[in-house]
């Protein structure tokens, strides 16, 4: 594998987050949440998509090759590539103008995990967790800072969480419903910089994304920290496997907060990077409408 991130896309955008690989596209897609955009590239690094949302979209799950469902702020819904349009799936916190979406994932039972958080950043703990899963939406955490580490064990026993970074917390999944069935307890914490995005390998480490620690670290399935490696940016916010065998872990960045100076020194902050592993990730599971 390389020994660092290499330059995938410099998009630089505001504040990048939410990858995904798109298999039956053979694109990688990502969020500017501030810009209410959507891109997309090709595994060569081609822009080729940049969407626009009514409203701050953070995550997304792909139903087909058509189709996504996108966790947009205020609810899920639909977004058709061939008529570049968005249609309701469901509300989410509607009645919450003060709150907007983050960091969501889909589980392994099929279910995808969104998190919400209060617009204005970390302050008043508005933010929640939720599955959406066939017509049903389950509250899952409640009273949250900002959501984010949401991801789950290659046999969808487990999942991860973290609030606001310090400590990635843990808890036992049953896999057929892929609803908690035991306490969160603490799984890590220490590693630069704060707890941003994770994803979990096909070993089942957890690669974590370190928001003001210019690194991504792997976390090995007992909490031992096992590997970092670092990025010529601060903010490093999620990560997604990705390519035709799932060999390449993608990072997105922000400039969210940067001063001049620091924009200056960390130019690239907001592009998409890319590490050749040697551990491949998983597909997501597609979601069912």
């Amino acid at each position: 594998m390389t020994a660092k991130a290499e330059l995938f896309v410099d998009s630089r955008c505001e504040l990048g987050e939410g990858p995904f690989w798109n298999p039956l596209l053979d694109r990688l897609f990502w969020f500017d949440i501030l810009n209410q955009t959507l891109l997309s590239a090709t595994a060569d690094g081609q822009l080729v998509d940049r969407i626009t949302f009514k409203d701050k979209a953070s995550a997304a799950a792909v139903v087909d090759t058509d189709t996504l469902a996108v966790a947009q702020s205020g609810g899920l819904v639909r977004y058709q590539f061939s008529t570049d349009l968005t249609t309701p799936i469901a509300p989410i916190e509607a009645d919450a103008p003060h709150n907007r979406t983050n960091d969501s994932r889909m589980d392994r039972s099929g279910g995808f995990w969104i998190g919400t958080m209060n617009r204005g950043g970390g302050g008043p703990k508005t933010g929640a967790v939720y599955q959406w899963k066939a017509g049903v939406l389950t509250p899952i955490l409640q009273n949250l800072g900002i959501p984010n580490s949401i991801c789950f064990s290659p046999d969808g026993t487990r999942a991860y969480f973290t609030d606001a970074g310090a400590v990635i917390l843990t808890a036992q999944l049953d896999p057929e419903t892929g609803l908690p069935i035991g306490p969160w307890t603490e799984f890590f914490s220490g590693a630069p910089g704060g707890g941003d995005g994770s994803v979990v390998d096909s070993e089942g480490f957890v690669w974590n994304a370190r928001w003001g620690g210019s690194c991504v670290i792997r976390i090995a399935p007992n909490g031992k920290l096992d590997r970092v490696i670092e990025l010529p940016v601060p903010n490093v916010s999620c990560p997604a496997f990705g390519g035709k065998d799932f060999k390449t872990l993608y990072l997105t960045t922000a400039r969210e907060h940067m001063s001049p100076a620091e924009l200056e020194q960390y130019p690239l902050s907001g592009s998409v990077f890319a590490i050749e592993v040697d551990v491949p990730g998983l597909p997501e599971p597609f979601l069912k409408l």
